[in-house]
């Protein structure tokens, strides 16, 4: 058997959904499952905005090996 063959991820969508709405129903039921209050829900959405806009940051700039010699790279080279 490949590994490709198997788990939750190779499965169709349709089987996923199924299986995950049998958990969700079942952790309810036993009074597990998270209940939403207004205040979290937003929350929740302004992170996720935040976090869809935000830009990716710049790599830092190279470092040369002049600077890792301490003093000698505050003055200009002779």
């Amino acid at each position: 058997m490949a590994t490709e063959d198997r788990g939750f991820a190779s499965m169709d969508r349709k089987r996923q959904r199924d299986i995950a709405s049998k958990g969700g129903k079942a952790a309810h039921k036993k009074g597990a499952a998270h209940e939403w209050t207004r205040e979290e829900a937003q929350a929740a959405g302004r992170k996720g905005g935040l976090a869809r806009h935000r830009k990716p940051l710049a790599a830092p700039p190279a470092a040369d090996d002049s600077s890792s010699t301490g003093d000698e790279s505050s003055s200009p080279p002779a």
